[in-house]
């Protein structure tokens, strides 16, 4: 029975909502950064947008001060994401036991490497259901994270008194 009390929640209040300013920057930082990759994707001709990205900018333009939302997690977690993906769909092919243990493996290892970053766990799966080949893992993972990066190190920088990354490594 108290189990069941567990999911009441604990009572807090709801967080405090973002300023309108901060709320519109965002949306404005994401909106930059998804067109900025899709637009280098069709003059180059190499696919660079991945479906978690939009979560990243979630994340890099929403709660940029998250450690979840620095360079070297979101880089380290896509790339340690979807080259374990890529390993798992090599070794064992593309099955619900080898989606879920890829990302299993994927939270454990992004864990350990301090490199977590939550969008991140959806490459395996997004992996498992294109079965896509290693260059996958370069384009759109390495590339795609890096112009996200790029575009939160402009974008996170533009306001006076603001500061982006917070680190880079440890």
């Amino acid at each position: 029975m108290n189990w069941f009390k567990k999911w009441r929640g604990s009572g807090e209040s709801l967080p405090p909502a973002a300023p309108p300013k901060e709320i519109l920057l965002a949306g404005i930082g994401g909106l930059t950064a998804i067109a900025l990759v899709a637009a280098l994707s069709a003059l180059s001709g190499h696919p660079l947008v991945l479906g978690s990205f939009g979560a990243s900018c979630v994340l890099l333009f929403g709660f940029p001060d998250s450690p979840f939302a620095q360079p070297r997690n979101v880089i380290g977690g896509h790339v340690l994401s979807s080259f374990l993906g890529l390993a798992c769909l090599t070794l064992f092919g593309a099955h619900g036991w080898s989606m879920a243990l890829a990302v299993g493996i994927s939270i454990s290892a992004m864990m350990a490497t301090r490199t977590v970053h939550p969008p991140a766990g959806s490459n395996p799966v997004i992996i498992m259901l294109s079965a896509p080949a290693w260059s996958f893992l370069f384009t759109p993972t390495l590339l795609g994270a890096a112009a996200l990066v790029l575009v939160a190190l402009l974008f996170n920088n533009l306001a006076a008194g603001k500061s982006w990354p917070r680190y880079w490594r440890s």
